[in-house]
């Protein structure tokens, strides 16, 4: 399995192509976390992916994105065309059909919370409307360019707040399945503020579940409010699909490199999605574009870097993996460890300062490895901020931390029973890791931890030569 890459990969897979040596192909070139998208599965199919998974390996992680609080056309009979120039209304009726007159949404009272003047943006940006008068229960709206309507496309109303909800009742099926399922990260889609993730928190800990959320940004408002969303999730998702929609395109690397600096400060992992090498769908190999973009993500700071269609229904998903992984691998090296990150907003701050002195002595001394030991998978969070050049392995007491750390950069999970003390779990470290070839005799290991006896949280730092 590749593991000298640091920045983790994520794959969409569809149960119509999810047999288990197609995952384990994946995982084998560095996959590390595999995405089922809800918008397009069955919960039958989802749990066939779900079965497949596991049993290729149990650390590999499982996403699942939610549909989230979207807004689309309703029916279209036969699909029509709007001539730039031309009128159209939107009327408040989702149980009609649009027609080249009057189109209708899926939201009951649209015109009421759009104002005149707004755009409207439908299936994507590839058609845009001007609101530019009001009638009764309908929006008159004036084409902008000519564009093809059809069933269900996505409509886009940027920096007006519609009054959506934060779950529908398929998200409610696929939340409560998902904690039947083991599953380990929910994606939840267009999140404007903490109030959208509270909604799924509710059901999670009515279940006890340990599933953690992830925060798919993709509007203004979610970028607005990112520093409360960030207080109420595990990491963040800069979907740039739907993003680039709501936002100019030119802002986009500008709130991506501001996100991803965000979360990197709040110790939260980051995920950068959508089109990364898109043109591998049909492609064998990516444009210099794309391969330019992955390495940015990773120059930023991404944890994380993922495939949608690539690897969901594309042509040359295996290939896709491996460049990424290539990307990754070569860019990888010119990245030297971050100790300037302030430490606001950490839980333990007495963890966070050893992670940063720990990844800061491997700067002045020949350090071949860290080595901790967590239930949480905080110190390594803590520790993958400060990105440090050296490999990191976590010695995790329970499978689902394993999994939680499959989304964070340069951590490397590893399975082990409790030891009784420190010294004891020193000692099965370095035995483990030499069985498994990533130390020798004679490497310095350094070593953050402290889950022993009354000792809750990091307490320690030490270094160890392997004998």
């Amino acid at each position: 399995m590749v593991s000298s890459k640091k920045t983790k990969i994520i794959c969409t897979i569809s149960d119509l192509r999810c047999d288990v040596d197609f995952i384990k192909s994946l995982y084998l070139n560095g996959m590390n976390v595999v995405r089922i998208n809800s918008a397009h599965a069955t919960l039958e199919g989802a749990q066939r992916v779900v079965n497949n998974v596991r049993t290729v390996s149990h650390k590999i992680a499982i996403l699942i994105d939610t549909k989230g609080p979207e807004l689309r056309l309703t029916d279209v009979k036969s699909k029509f065309s709007l001539l730039e120039g031309s009128t159209v209304r939107i009327a408040d009726d989702p149980a009609k059909e649009c027609t080249p007159e009057c189109l209708h949404t899926t939201y009951p009272t649209l015109s009421r919370e759009v104002p005149v003047g707004a755009r409207i943006l439908i299936d994507d940006g590839s058609l845009e409307l001007d609101v530019i008068a009001k009638e009764d229960a309908a929006l008159v709206c004036k084409v902008m360019n000519d564009g093809v309507v059809s069933s269900h496309k996505s409509v886009n109303i940027p920096n007006v707040h519609i009054n959506l909800p934060a779950l529908t009742d398929k998200d409610r099926k696929f939340v409560r399945w998902a904690v039947d399922a083991d599953i380990d990260f929910i994606a939840h889609s267009f999140v404007r503020s903490s109030a959208d993730l509270l909604e799924i928190q509710r059901i999670l800990d009515e279940s006890k579940s340990p599933i953690k959320l992830i925060s798919k940004i993709e509007n203004q408002q979610g970028v607005d409010n990112l520093d409360d969303i960030l207080s109420y999730c595990y990491g963040v998702m800069v979907a740039r699909g739907d993003l680039g929609v709501e936002i100019p395109s030119e802002r986009i690397p500008l709130v991506q490199k501001r996100i991803v600096h965000a979360c990197r400060e709040r110790k939260k992992p980051v995920i950068v999605a959508t089109q990364m090498l898109q043109s591998m769908i049909e492609n064998p190999r990516p444009t210099r574009a794309e391969v330019t973009d992955v390495a940015n993500a990773i120059f930023q700071g991404a944890d994380a870097i993922m495939l949608s269609g690539e690897s969901a229904n594309g042509k040359h998903p295996l290939e896709a993996v491996q460049t990424m992984t290539r990307i990754a691998q070569e860019n990888e090296s010119a990245l030297e460890p971050d100790l300037e990150l302030n430490l606001r907003k950490v839980i333990k701050p007495v963890a966070a300062v050893l992670a940063r002195s720990l990844v800061a002595a491997t700067k002045e001394l020949p350090v071949k490895a860290i080595v901790f030991d967590t239930y949480t998978g905080r110190v390594g969070r803590y520790l993958s901020t400060f990105r440090p050049e050296v490999p990191m392995y976590a010695l995790c007491y329970s499978a689902h931390t394993m999994r939680e750390l499959a989304l964070v950069r340069g951590v490397e999970p590893i399975m082990i029973t409790r030891t009784a003390t420190k010294e004891e779990f020193v000692q099965k470290a370095i035995e483990t890791l030499q069985q498994r070839g990533y130390v020798k005799q004679g490497d310095l290991i350094g070593y953050i931890g402290g889950d022993f006896g009354s000792q809750i949280g990091a307490t320690y730092m030490e270094f160890k030569y392997v004998a």
